[in-house]
Formats: structure tokens, C-alpha cells, sequence
């Protein structure tokens, strides 16, 4: 004989499913094995199981010798119209209880009696190890439970004629069955008796209720008796599905993979066991529950064995947590058990240090994507898992008379981008991998566009899920998936929960009230427009401006938001490097660092805010003037990274110092634009301010050009070879390949090629355009100035541009020398110069710097005489006195030239020194 240890909650099978456990054997006689009790079927019949060995373990149903307990009630079977429903006997259901109490979970041993030819066995049952323990059936009877079957008593059965006299003392004691009530009991099915199951569970307001657990259909559904009202009740267990019998048309079942472990799994704890109970949503008429026994919960058990795995739609109503769900599963999955025997994670194949890492947040190129910086510096587009921007339902939204802008035409789109730039631009955020969406064609997808390989992920920051966040205010919505898709987000419940929340509030996407609407003007490339907006920002100073877009280094569109209009703006006083583009001629070339300077503008301005000042426009409608980034100004930020030149534009401005203070030091690195710059010896007027006497280093010059104000243009000597072979190749090609008349457009500042009078092409660069038949062009190799029709210009081809060969023509003042302010004066002296020395060589050194250009002395290349002083001599010039200790001699000798032509009443001293008045209108000053 032996015994069974029931460590384990019993569990609950109808007699028409043994069979499935039987496993085609024959158990043994029970004294010869260890059994277990799995279930009370009433007051004297039990189902007990052998041990599990791979599966389920057989199971054979144990009937209880020499007695009788009353039926249980019986619903009419379905189908048979000759069956009816059966209450139960009196005292029956006292009678299942009290077996139940007494042998679910205890040690228990088995004898066999008799086995009748139909199968039925009749033993006895014993708790214990052995059978000295209590006799199962004498405590039924002394209870008055149960009845003695008096036919067929042996006299000499000690046993039987114990339960005899059993019976009789509790008949004199009036128990159970001999008691004078009734002991009627009734148990009600929910399903028959409740209309509204709906309202039923929500009066319970999803508080714990006691409960016995009667059958057990598969691993997540069970048959449960409510208590203290015994309200029979079918359960399923929210937020998971195990593997179950599918029914075939034939009505037979086939069970799916691990349906048979599972079930066993639940019965082997729960069956017939008391537990509590939490009714917790009751959809279609199906209630979801929570089973918790002081054990553990068995939602959960099931999924980390690998017994059944989360479901989206009922998890929803789980209340003790659907974290703990998900992460049981997790659980499961990481160690391969059952159902996930074959899974494979949708981050396997990337290494940990591409699963999670901490990058800076550089644009945010939709509601649900951003671009962020790797450690490394490469930059990487990623997805929030699981939600979908705003978007039009269909095409009856978009006006079919206008651009569809998607970011300001999609309602909560622009407030989804806004809150994400605002959130993450140039911040450092966490992201964790959670899966990789392969790329799709059109062909695959039936039409629907295509999308390359999407990387998507969970983002935080400061411990904030953003995708939750952008839910939680109505800015997003969830992605429904199938059941068998576990490609989702790692926190998919918690963006569940916020959307919901989300609708409850009414919130964004879901509110009832007007969508905002956001018209927003795009005046880019719009002149008239411009022009009608450039009044208003110049006089604003300094406003604030949103960079929506990076063109190149020095071009970007600008969101203007008090005034609500989009515009192209145009960096001031710089030259920075042009990218590829299309033109009339063909693609052009990229130009040197063109690209580095825009990434450069994208990673210091692009979407964040920023300040402009703008100052003009050009004739395309752009606006142009300075961007400040928190206290830096853009235009000089490229320049002191070597990625821009200072454009002779910015000499006007009050940012000039600063330029050129920028351009010198990247000059001094000799990085990037400045990499092949070659350093011209140094002029002697940084150091003259230190030198006792004047150091004279006279260099060959070509004059070309004087201006009114007796500036001159002069090209040096050393470098006119230069010039000339550069003229001639580019001449030769102009010939071999003329530009088209009418294509090239003028835009102030461009540098061109220009027809001269003399019908030969030279360098050029465009000051003024006040229409296409008057284009005000410089000649930068001579320093003459024309006004000219477009048809007379072309581009300039880039093999010839200033990066080939710096413009030729610098220009001069003549050193200590005031210009009469009297125009026939003026005229007078502009005449004699250009008389003495225009196109001619001569001899120049530089004295001291000025405002505008470097101020000279020059000589006659032959009788190297001073040419200013000559002009001294002659009366048609005055002396400008310099306070230099070095320039001292000079000064003085230039006074007695001075003093020689007054006395001589030359030119503008002929009515004598006119100037002893000292008024300020005639303009002059001793």
C-alpha cells in the first residue's frame, strides 16, 4: 500500500476529458503507485492521477466502498430534448465540501476493493501515509453526510459493520442527513440566471471575492463558485491566452502545441481550491478576471513557464499591474521555454551597444521621428515605437487650389513637431532599441507608399517616455497590432494607458472642439510679398525666428512666428561655399567645404530659436542681414571655423571687426578654406608704429584706375603674368563655348564675367541691379566700374573664379594728403594724377592703414620722385599731419612743400591760406 503527498492545488476535469489524459495506458492498481487526489467529484467518488512523466499523467476516478452521498444537481445535456436539469440532493453539496476540505492538499493513501465488469472501482481513502490515518468514508458517515449501504453486508466485515453502527449514532444525533432541516442547497449559473453579466461585475467594483474553483476548460479559462451567493461563473484570465483545443467541424478537438501542459499547469494548482477572485471587465458578455491564491497569482506563473503569452486587448482591464505581465513574458521568451521555444528577439542581431546608447537630438523630421548623434559623430534617424503621427483620413480635407504644406494643413501636426523640438532639440536623450521594421516596396504593399528600414526605439529623457508624452496630450495615437506581432515598443501597455487617458480628457486628436488652424504665409522666393514684410523687420531690430530649414552654410528658411510667415534668409558679409545645383549650363560643382559648412549651420541653428536682424533683401525675394544663436552670430561662427570668407558687404557693418578679427585667426591655422593660403610678406605698416625711423620697401605697381576722390587702383607687377594667363585660357573657352546672351541672372554681390567696351570679357562683380538693362558691375582686376545691360554678362566659369586667382586691383590713398573739398579743386588734382601716372608703373609703399584702404607713397618708376608730394609742390593737394614719430621727417618735408606753393600762390592757395577762418562749412580744419 502506499501514500501521496498532495503539495500541490488539485485541479478540475469533467468526466468527458479523461480521456485525453489517459495516454493510451492503463494505470496500475493504485497500492502499487504514488498517486495524487485531483479532484472531488461528490460526497464519495474522487479523480486521482499518476505521477507526470513529459506530459499530463494518466488519471482513473476512485469510488468510496460501502457508501453513498447525494447527487449533485445535473443541467439537462444540450441537444437531447429527453434529458432535464437535476437539483442537487439534499445534503450533496455539504457532502462535496466536507471530502473536499478534508483531502484537497493532504497526504492521502488508497486501497482497492472491487472493480465491477463496467470499470467503476470501489476502494477505501485514508489521510496519512498509511491506512492507521482517518477513514475518509467513516468521517462522511459520522457526519451524517453520507448513507451506508446495508445490502449485501458481510458479518464478518469488521469495516462495514463499523459504519453501520456509525450511521446509527448519528441518526440518534440527528446530523446531516438525520438533522430535521432540509440541508437543500442551491447553486445558480450566471449565465442563466443574470441578464446583464455586464452590470453584475461592476457592482462588484472589482474588489477580491472568495470563490472555489470548479473546472478548469484550458489554461486561462476556468469555472468558478462565487461565494457566499454560489453563483457559478465562467472566467477568463485577463491579459493572457494559453494554447487551447480547437473544435473540428466533426466535434472532435485537436489540441495546439503545450494546450495540454498548460491546462494541467492550472488544475495541477487551482482545481477545487479556494481562491479570490477579481471580475474586472465584462466584454461581449465574456467576464476577464484575476485568480489570486496565497501562493502566487497564476496569470502571471503562466507566462514566465511559457504557458501562454500577453493579449493587447484584455490587458487593458488587468489591474494588479500590466508590467508585471509583460515582464513575466520577457521572462519567458529570454530563456526560450514552450511556446517560445523557437523565438527570436527583434534585436537579436544587434550588439548591446546598439540596443541602448545616449545621443544628442539634432532635428525632428516628423511627430513620431528624429534625427540624433551618435557618439561617434554619424547621424542616425529614429522611429518611436508604436505610435502614428496625426494624419488626413482620407483626401477630402486638403484643398485641391493650393500646396499641401502637411506640417501646418494636418491637424496637431505642427503642435506634435512643436512639442518634440521644443522637448529634445540639442538635448541628450536615452534610446533604447526595441525593434527594426524592414523595408517595404510598393509591389509588397499593395500600392501603399514605400518605406525603407526604419529603426525604431524608445526614447526618454529625464526619465520621461516621449512617445507616452506625446500621447498623453492627444498629439499621437497607438498602433494597433496583430496578436502574433511582437515587433512593438518595449512600453506598449503604458502608451495603451495613455491614450486612453488621452481620449477620456478629450485631449488633442481627441477633442470634440475646432481643430487649430495655421496659416502660415511662405513668402520665400515671393518678391512682392518681401518687400511688402521688409519694412516691418528692419524696423523690429532683432526678432525671433524658428530655423525650419538649412540650404547651405549661408541660405536656410527661417518660421517667423509673431509674424507667422515663412521666409529664405541669407546670411550677411560673408562668402560662404556653394553646394551642387542646377543651373542653365548643367550641374555646377560643389565648391571646396560646401558641404562641411552646412552641416556646420544644421548642427549649431537647425530648428532651434534664434534672433535676426534683417537689413535688405535681394531681388528673389530673399531677406538678408545677421542670425544670432544664444550670444554667438552665425556669420562669424563660420568664418572663425574656416568654413566662409569675409565679403567686402560687410565692411558697412558694425559686425566688421569682428569679422575680420575671426578671418585672421582661421587664417592663422591654415585649416579648411585657408588650408593652401600662402601668407604675403607682411606690410611694413604693422610695425612702423615701432620702428624709430621710416622703413621704405618700395614694390612694383601697374596703376590702373583713379577714382574722384583721388583713390587709385593698382595691380602689382610680381603677379601680372598671373593675370594674363588667366585672361587668355579663359578667353579661349569663352570663344569655344559663348555664353547664351539672356541666361545669366544678376544678383547683387555675384561674381560674373563682363563684355568691356573694347568687346573682350573680364572679371567682374555685381553691385547693383536697378533693372536687367542696368547692372552696375566692378572689374576686379583694373577697379573701373560700368553700368551695363544683363546681355553683356555671363557667369563666371569656375576653373577662372577668385579662388584660382584673388581679385587683381587693390585700392590706395595717397599718404599724408588732404583732398580739397572744392570740386573744380578736386577735379584738378584728380586730373593731374591721371595724367602723370594712370596706366602707367610705378613705385609704392605703404605708410599707414586706414578706414578704407592703405594709405601710400608713390614714385615715378624712372625719376623716382613723389608723386603725392609733387601734387603738394604744386598747390593742388593740402598736407594731412600725422602725429607718428616715425613719419615725422616725412611730414615735415611734404609742410615745406606745403609752405612753397602758398608762397608761390599755387592753385588753391592762389587768394591765400583760406582757411585761417577755421569754419567748419568750408571743410577744412589746420
Amino acid at each position: 500500500m502506499k501514500c501521496h503527498d498532495l503539495s500541490l492545488i488539485a485541479l478540475t476535469l469533467p468526466k468527458h476529458e479523461m480521456i485525453l489524459f489517459r495516454m493510451n495506458r492503463v494505470l496500475p492498481s493504485l497500492a502499487q503507485l504514488l498517486v495524487k487526489l485531483k479532484r472531488v467529484l461528490s460526497g464519495c467518488a474522487v479523480i486521482v492521477r499518476g505521477q507526470p512523466r513529459g506530459g499530463p499523467p494518466p488519471e482513473r476516478q476512485i469510488n468510496l466502498s460501502n457508501v453513498r452521498a447525494g447527487a449533485l444537481a445535473r443541467r439537462a445535456v444540450q441537444g437531447q430534448p429527453d434529458t432535464k436539469d437535476t437539483p442537487d440532493e439534499p445534503w450533496a453539496f455539504q457532502a462535496r465540501e466536507f471530502l473536499r476540505k478534508k483531502v484537497i492538499g493532504k497526504e492521502v493513501c488508497f486501497t482497492v476493493e472491487n472493480k465491477t465488469p463496467q470499470g467503476r472501482e470501489y476502494g477505501m481513502v485514508y489521510l496519512g501515509k498509511d491506512t492507521s490515518g482517518e477513514n475518509i468514508a467513516e468521517s462522511l458517515v459520522t457526519e451524517g453526510l453520507a448513507t451506508v449501504r446495508r445490502e449485501g453486508i458481510r458479518g464478518n466485515n469488521p469495516e462495514q459493520a463499523r459504519l453501520c453502527d456509525l450511521e446509527d449514532q448519528a441518526k440518534a444525533a440527528k446530523k446531516g442527513l438525520w438533522s430535521e432541516g432540509g440541508g437543500a442547497h442551491t447553486i445558480r449559473d450566471l449565465k442563466y440566471t443574470i441578464e446583464n453579466p455586464r452590470n453584475f461585475v461592476d457592482s462588484l467594483h472589482q474588489k477580491p471575492v472568495n470563490a472555489i474553483i470548479e473546472h478548469v476548460r484550458d489554461g486561462c479559462i476556468v469555472r468558478a463558485l462565487l461565494l457566499p451567493d454560489y453563483y457559478l461563473v465562467t472566467v477568463m484570465l485577463s491579459g493572457v491566452k494559453c494554447p487551447t483545443f480547437k473544435r473540428e467541424a466533426d466535434g472532435s478537438e485537436t489540441p495546439e502545441p503545450f494546450s495540454a501542459e498548460a491546462k494541467f499547469f492550472t488544475e495541477s494548482r487551482l482545481l477545487q481550491r479556494d481562491v479570490q477572485i477579481i471580475l474586472e471587465s465584462c466584454p461581449n458578455q465574456v467576464i476577464l478576471g484575476t485568480i489570486l491564491h496565497p501562493n502566487g497569482n497564476i496569470t502571471e506563473l503562466l507566462l514566465k513557464e511559457g504557458f501562454a503569452r500577453c493579449v493587447d486587448w484584455s490587458m487593458a482591464v488587468y489591474t494588479q499591474g500590466a508590467e508585471k505581465l509583460r515582464a513575466a513574458e520577457r521572462s519567458a521568451k529570454e530563456r526560450k521555454v514552450r511556446i517560445w521555444k523557437d523565438y527570436v528577439a527583434p534585436t537579436a542581431n544587434l550588439d548591446q551597444k546598439d540596443r541602448q546608447f545616449v545621443a544628442k537630438v539634432m532635428q525632428v523630421m516628423n511627430a513620431d521621428a528624429i534625427v540624433v548623434k551618435l557618439n561617434s559623430g554619424e547621424h542616425k534617424t529614429i522611429h518611436l515605437s508604436s505610435i502614428r503621427p496625426p494624419r488626413l483620413e482620407g483626401e477630402k480635407n486638403k484643398d485641391k487650389d493650393k500646396r499641401f504644406r502637411p506640417l501646418y494643413d494636418i491637424p496637431y501636426m505642427f503642435e506634435a513637431r512643436e512639442f518634440l523640438r521644443k522637448k529634445l532639440i540639442g538635448k541628450k536623450v536615452n534610446v533604447t532599441v526595441d525593434y527594426i521594421r524592414a523595408a517595404t516596396s510598393a509591389m509588397e504593399t499593395g500600392g501603399v507608399p514605400a518605406f525603407p528600414e526604419r529603426t525604431c526605439a524608445t526614447v526618454t529623457i529625464g526619465g520621461i517616455n516621449i512617445a507616452e508624452a506625446l500621447i498623453s496630450k492627444g498629439l499621437a495615437t497607438v498602433i494597433r497590432y496583430r496578436q502574433d506581432d511582437d515587433q512593438r515598443s518595449s512600453h506598449y501597455d503604458e502608451l495603451l494607458a495613455a491614450e486612453a487617458r488621452a481620449i477620456k480628457n478629450g485631449k488633442g486628436l481627441h477633442s470634440k472642439k475646432e481643430v487649430p488652424i495655421h496659416r502660415v504665409a511662405d513668402i520665400s522666393g515671393e518678391t512682392q510679398k518681401a518687400k511688402q514684410f521688409l519694412p516691418f523687420l528692419q524696423r523690429a531690430g532683432r526678432s525671433e525666428a524658428v530655423v525650419e530649414y538649412v540650404f547651405s552654410g549661408s541660405r536656410l528658411k527661417l518660421y517667423m512666428p509673431k509674424e507667422t510667415c515663412l521666409i529664405t534668409f541669407l546670411l550677411a558679409g560673408i562668402e560662404c561655399p556653394r553646394g551642387s545645383r542646377n543651373m542653365p549650363g548643367g550641374m555646377q560643382v560643389a565648391e571646396p567645404y560646401s558641404e562641411e559648412a552646412t552641416f556646420f549651420t544644421k548642427e549649431l541653428v537647425l530648428q532651434r530659436e534664434v534672433e535676426v536682424e534683417v537689413e535688405s533683401m535681394d531681388k528673389a525675394g530673399n531677406f538678408i542681414g545677421w542670425l544670432h544663436i544664444e550670444g554667438v552670430n552665425l556669420s562669424v561662427a563660420l568664418v572663425e571655423n574656416a568654413l566662409s570668407k569675409v565679403h567686402f558687404t560687410a565692411e558697412r557693418s558694425s559686425y566688421y571687426k569682428t569679422l575680420l578679427s575671426a578671418e585672421e585667426t582661421a587664417r592663422q591655422r591654415k585649416e579648411k578654406l585657408w588650408a593652401n593660403y600662402e601668407e604675403k610678406p607682411k606690410e611694413e605698416v604693422a610695425q612702423l608704429t615701432e620702428e624709430k625711423e621710416r622703413v621704405a620697401k618700395y614694390r612694383a605697381v601697374y596703376v590702373t584706375e583713379i577714382t574722384d576722390g583721388l583713390h587709385f587702383y593698382a595691380q602689382d607687377v610680381e603677379t601680372g603674368t598671373k593675370l594674363e594667363s588667366l585672361m587668355e585660357s579663359m578667353r579661349g573657352e569663352i570663344a569655344a563655348q559663348p555664353p547664351v546672351e539672356g541666361s545669366f541672372s544678376p544678383r547683387r554681390g555675384d561674381f560674373c564675367i563682363a563684355k568691356f567696351g573694347d568687346g573682350e570679357w573680364y572679371r567682374a562683380r555685381i553691385e547693383k541691379v536697378e533693372s536687367p538693362a542696368k547692372v552696375h558691375v566692378y572689374y576686379i582686376d583694373y577697379g573701373n566700374r560700368e553700368i551695363l545691360s544683363s546681355t553683356r554678362l555671363a557667369a563666371l566659369p569656375p576653373a577662372f573664379s577668385t579662388r584660382t586667382l584673388p581679385p587683381q586691383a587693390t585700392e590706395y590713398a595717397f599718404a599724408f594728403i588732404q583732398v580739397p573739398q572744392d570740386d573744380d579743386a578736386r577735379t584738378d588734382a584728380v586730373d593731374s594724377v591721371v595724367r602723370d601716372i594712370q596706366n602707367t608703373q610705378c613705385l609704392l609703399n605703404v605708410e599707414y592703414s586706414g578706414i578704407v584702404c592703405p594709405h601710400v607713397t608713390l614714385q615715378f618708376a624712372d625719376s623716382k620722385d613723389d608723386v603725392g608730394l609733387g601734387l603738394v609742390k604744386e598747390g593742388l593737394v593740402m598736407v594731412d599731419v600725422r602725429k607718428e614719430k616715425h613719419l615725422q621727417k616725412m611730414v615735415t618735408e611734404y609742410l615745406n612743400g606745403q609752405e612753397s606753393a602758398k608762397s608761390a600762390r599755387l592753385n588753391i592757395w592762389r587768394y591765400g591760406d583760406f582757411r585761417d577762418d577755421d569754419a567748419v562749412e568750408f571743410g577744412y580744419r589746420r
